[in-house]
């Protein structure tokens, strides 16, 4: 049984539906529940969940930023050449304009944020599972 499995329900917004429009750029199952539907505001606000071991793509947001703000589980954050981050809730991410990253679930839990985000993303390649498991394997 995975770790905060609490998390696959909601914590604080609704998990939301599986996250298709995107599932090209996640390696596992995401869930993207979209918190602003204002046309005159324009940043996106969505609570993505994230199965165990599920991740986004690398990916970089032009002309932007993207913040996010852990709700719950545990999960891992990159940029590019930094050492990966170990997110936990209450943990608050800023990625700033033109800086390529990933994030994602822990392999053994559920995971849980709110993205704020501006800008155009660039979906990029994926975390590969060798990566990945670097990743996991570094923080012990």
């Amino acid at each position: 049984m995975a770790k905060n499995e609490n998390v696959k329900d909601g914590v604080i917004f609704p998990r939301g539906a599986k996250n298709d429009a995107y599932a090209q750029y996640f390696v596992g199952q995401s869930y993207l529940q979209g918190l602003v539907a204002d046309p005159a505001v324009n940043v996106g606000v969505g609570n993505v969940t994230f199965e165990p071991g599920c991740r986004n793509n690398w990916h970089i947001h032009h002309d932007g930023f993207q913040i996010l703000l852990v709700i719950g589980g545990e999960g891992w954050y990159q940029e590019e050449g930094q050492p990966a981050q170990h997110l936990v809730p209450g943990d608050v991410i800023v990625t700033h304009d033109g800086v390529k990253h990933w994030h994602g679930a822990t392999k053994d839990s559920w995971f849980s944020h709110v993205a704020i985000t501006a800008g155009t993303p660039e979906w990029l390649e994926p975390v590969t599972d060798e990566q990945y498991a670097a990743v996991e394997s570094e923080a012990k």
